[in-house]
């Protein structure tokens, strides 16, 4: 039993129950990671997670991801600080896709957690255009947020890299079971 979905080329592509299953089972992964880090702020395993997921599965990697926002917004309120959850998490899963797919694995194993901390550094950044639209701020008042965040994203951003060291383990474990 599959379920189908037009590509953009006009073919369907089909998820089998068990992907669909899995895919559920690892963005509630993602979630349950996420809840047990919060005493540790800007800690987590989330863009260790997204990287893995998008190395090994690809485009269907968002079906995870979306899982994970669609379960933070529906446990934690659908209100304006989730609306950037709808974005800013693909912002990795893209700078994850365009990674060349055959790399030595030493360079994966630095451009890994380089990516997975890139996006930690930026996540303020990431975050402003939400907060601009929302609140109403201008340049100044939006780059003035990104500034107090600074703190902040340097945190993400160091965590981030020491899950990342991690990603390339994952991925070998997770391409096995598949």
């Amino acid at each position: 039993m599959s379920s189908s979905a037009p590509n953009k080329t006009g073919k369907t592509s089909k998820l089998s129950v068990t992907e669909l299953t899995i895919f559920a089972m690892l963005g509630a992964l993602m979630y349950c990671s996420k809840i047990i880090m919060e005493w540790a702020p800007n800690v987590h395993l989330l863009g260790m997670f997204i990287v893995v997921f998008t190395v090994v599965y690809r485009k269907k990697a968002l079906i995870p991801i979306y899982v994970f926002v669609f379960l933070t917004g529906l446990f934690n309120g659908f209100s304006v600080w989730w609306i950037p959850y709808l974005y800013i998490w693909v912002v990795l899963w893209g700078m994850t896709m365009l990674l060349p797919k055959k790399m030595p694995t030493v360079v994966k194993a630095i451009v890994y957690p380089l990516i997975c901390s890139l996006h930690g550094f930026a996540y303020g950044t990431l975050y402003a255009p939400a907060q601009a639209l929302l609140f109403g701020f201008n340049f100044e008042q939006t780059m003035a947020w990104i500034v107090s965040g600074l703190p902040w994203d340097l945190i993400h951003g160091i965590s981030n890299f020491a899950a990342g060291l991690m990603i390339l383990p994952l991925v070998n474990l997770l391409t096995k079971l598949n």
